[in-house]
């Protein structure tokens, strides 16, 4: 007998929910070594790379650029407003971000100062003050350098977590849902995610990675989209 989750969502949504976090990786904080289910130390480091995230810069980028600050001490917010600028600089142009490093720079001095003044140094402590998910998108979106993508991101990975972070679907996990024929709202897709077995953090961030890495346009979608084969390298570079 088939389960009735199963018969609800639909066999071949599953599959396709399953293969598409198999071939390109659930949580982008969970493949940096983050564990923000562990608490607050991990939920500042994540702040720290939703940072990164946020520019308009590869994610392969973003994450060796995180790696390269936290092997030099600069794990957290409050870590990066404690270096120089030269010393900082150094750092993100080790990383990649050689056209970005004096933006990046003035962003993290300024969202150190900012999360020093506003949250006494501590990102983690929105969580417990911010518990409607519209006050809790606004106190992040009014951070100096973090727009709506960038609030999303980090929000996407506490589901779950923070009594606040349901924001909906950022565009691409939405466009990407809908060219799955996946559902486009967080309530559906966690029941898909219930389903396939999946946490909806890694549903969701899959489906930003299908965004990220494969043109949409130029795939049928649903079952027919390259990502519910299991070749990566096709998929990568369709």
């Amino acid at each position: 007998m088939v389960p009735s989750r199963e018969r609800f969502y639909g066999i071949a949504a599953i599959g396709r929910a399953r293969r598409l976090v198999a071939t390109l990786g659930g949580r982008f904080s969970t493949e940096l070594g983050i564990d923000v289910d562990r608490g607050a130390d991990d939920v500042e480091r994540w702040a720290l790379a939703a940072t990164l995230f946020g520019n308009r810069i590869s994610a392969a980028v973003a994450m060796r650029t995180y790696r390269v600050l936290a092997r030099a001490g600069v794990q957290t917010i409050a870590d990066a407003g404690g270096r120089s600028r030269e010393e900082l600089v150094a750092l993100l142009d080790q990383g990649g971000y050689v056209r970005y490093d004096e933006r990046t720079t003035s962003r993290l001095l300024d969202l150190a100062e900012a999360v020093a003044d506003r949250h006494g140094g501590r990102m983690a402590s929105l969580g417990g003050r911010f518990t409607d998910p519209g006050e809790l998108e606004r106190a992040l979106d009014a951070l100096p350098g973090w727009g709506p993508v960038t609030v999303r991101s980090f929000l996407r990975e506490l589901r779950g977590v923070w009594p606040g972070a349901d924001a909906t679907l950022d565009e691409r996990a939405a466009a990407a849902a809908s060219h799955l024929r996946l559902p486009v709202t967080p309530e559906a897709l966690r029941g898909v995610a219930t389903a396939s077995h999946l946490d909806v953090r890694d549903l969701e961030a899959g489906l930003v990675r299908l965004a990220l890495a494969h043109d949409l346009t130029r795939c049928p979608g649903g079952e027919e989209c390259l990502a519910c084969g299991s070749d990566r390298d096709r998929l990568l570079h369709f």
